[in-house]
């Protein structure tokens, strides 16, 4: 279930029978080009185009020139491969100051036997958002150490609703004494979101939406193949690690620090004194287990590198873990991933002895083809740096599908509250 965060005079759209996702990294652009069919993404077009040094930072964009130009290229390839030209496109975002976390309202109802109404519920609905606009803008404003920094909503998704304990999938006409319902909410500086609205307008592409990449990496798997006691996932790029946790179904937060596969590749740049492309290369050569010139320095360099970042996760988990046990069971994808050193590093005794999980977490990686609802056509999606993407595909099906009655009630919503 999820709501655009661009409601602001929009008319309903007929549904598009094609789109495209459109992953704005730090080291590439990456576009898939999709036809929709019976609820079903088919990936028919591919194409993927390096950034330049000093066109993002930290996952997000800082020459909005250079990422219009790099996002054409993308686009061109995958659109020429699948000869058609989709115009509806989602784009996901990324970077340390995009704040995505769940919020539960209750409420304790006078009259219990009276059945809830569809206003009652949009006052619940309401009493959520503004909690949880308080509490981003609250975030936001202690990291940046700037005041009135002009915070946005994202996107928003109803994660569950229970009434007297009991799950429902729409309130209205229940009776009960004490009903909950959970949002999540994703925020971010309009600087940000404001730079991705901009690309797609340059693109001259209708956005369906900015999605954070970490909420759809947590969504694109399915709810079995999870299972109840949830998962962790990790999403390393370029610029960012991504993490989200997922619980009894639900997304309930997202975070992200700036660490990723460019910070690994400049370290051995800076120890060896060798360029960034070349370091770039030693490094993917590293990781595929070929032979390495200065094999012993490059190895020092990741495993300094690791071990910082191994402890950057570690202090995200210690947050979530303040709500609860953790689940035993961590996913892995994008680029920076590729490193085995990362998930050795996850799969050490000595990670998380302090964090409370059920028991010692598995650690995987998620392969293209356990996303679900997305069947490549090319044969291109082959390993973790394409999940992010394809996650973002997902998210154009549940956005141009049937629509849910605690949708509609958010989306009301937001429209009153002019988000």
């Amino acid at each position: 279930m999820a709501i655009l965060s661009r409601l602001r005079g929009r008319t309903e759209d007929r549904a598009p029978t094609a789109a495209i996702s459109l992953d704005i990294g730090t080291e590439y652009v990456k576009a898939l080009v999709f036809r929709i069919e019976d609820e079903q993404g088919i990936v028919v077009g591919t194409g993927r185009h390096r950034q330049g040094l000093g066109q993002m930072q930290a996952a997000t964009v800082t020459d909005i020139g250079g990422v219009v130009e790099n996002s054409r290229a993308a686009l061109r390839q995958a659109e020429q491969s699948s000869g058609l030209h989709p115009s509806t496109v989602i784009i996901g975002i990324a970077g340390e100051l995009v704040k995505g976390f769940t919020t539960s309202h209750s409420q304790e109802r006078r009259r219990a036997d009276a059945p809830i109404t569809q206003q009652e519920l949009d006052k619940l609905i309401e009493g959520v958002q503004h909690e949880a606009m308080v509490e981003a803008e609250r975030s936001i404003t202690w990291e940046t150490g700037l005041p009135n920094v002009d915070v946005r909503l994202v996107h928003a998704a109803v994660t569950g609703a229970a009434i007297d304990g009991y799950p429902v999938t729409n309130p209205v006409g229940f009776k009960g004494r004490h009903v909950r319902i959970s949002v999540f909410n994703a925020f971010a500086p309009l600087i940000h979101l404001g730079a991705l609205q901009t690309v797609a307008r340059r693109l001259d592409r209708q956005l369906l939406a900015v999605v954070a990449e970490p909420y759809a990496v947590a969504r694109c798997m399915s709810s079995e193949e999870i299972g109840p006691a949830g998962a962790l996932f990790v999403d390393v790029g370029g610029g960012t690690t991504d993490v989200a946790l997922v619980r009894q179904g639900g997304v309930e937060g997202t975070r992200m620090f700036a660490l990723g596969g460019r910070a690994f590749t400049k370290s051995i740049s800076d120890r060896l004194g060798i360029s960034f492309e070349e370091a770039e290369q030693r490094k993917v050569a590293y990781a595929t287990g070929e032979p390495v010139e200065d094999a012993e320095a490059v190895g020092d360099s990741i495993a300094e590198d690791v071990a910082v970042w191994s402890a950057g996760v570690e202090l995200i988990l210690e947050e979530f873990g303040r709500h609860g046990q953790l689940p035993p069971r961590i996913e892995l994808c994008g680029g920076g991933s590729r490193l085995p050193q990362l998930a050795a590093a996850l799969r050490d005794p000595a990670f998380g002895a302090d964090l409370p999980f059920v028991r010692p977490p598995a650690v995987g990686i998620i392969e293209p083809s356990e996303v679900r609802s997305i069947v490549d056509r090319t044969g291109k999606l082959v390993d973790q740096q394409d999940v992010t993407p394809m996650a973002l595909a997902v998210q154009v099906l549940e956005l141009t599908g049937p629509e849910d009655p605690l949708d509609a009630a958010l989306k009301r919503v937001l429209r009153g509250m002019r988000v």
